[in-house]
């Protein structure tokens, strides 16, 4: 048994999850292995929605996998996000997935698409 934020864990699997689950985190860390402006994100995620986009961020920077840095010495607003020391212990996990998902789109479903690693 596992214990953060006074919330159990039955195994480190359903740990890992609470930090990279759901549709969108993954696809989120793969693309800001290098920073990443907010609307650079938007362009690269066309087919996430801007509010999921936003509580995707709120959740990943929350968990501590990734920074928020905001710019307002002069218009406009920039706000830059990154992966933390933390976050980029993810990258041999993001990594392995993203192999495993293209060796499996290759092999059985016959399929091939671009990789998500920039």
């Amino acid at each position: 048994m596992y214990k953060i934020d006074d919330k159990d864990f039955p195994c480190s699997t359903s740990l890992t999850m609470k930090f990279i689950g759901g549709k969108w985190k993954a696809v989120i860390l793969i693309h800001l292995y290098n920073k990443k402006r907010y609307s650079e994100l938007r362009k690269e995620l066309p087919m996430v929605t801007e509010r999921t986009l936003s509580l995707q961020l709120k959740e990943l920077e929350t968990d501590g996998l990734i920074s928020r840095t905001v710019y307002t010495s002069k218009p406009p607003l920039k706000v830059e996000y990154e992966l933390t020391n933390f976050g980029k212990t993810l990258i041999p996990l993001l990594d392995a997935m993203a192999q495993w998902g293209k060796t499996t789109a290759e092999n059985h479903l016959k399929i091939v698409v671009e990789p998500c690693v920039l």
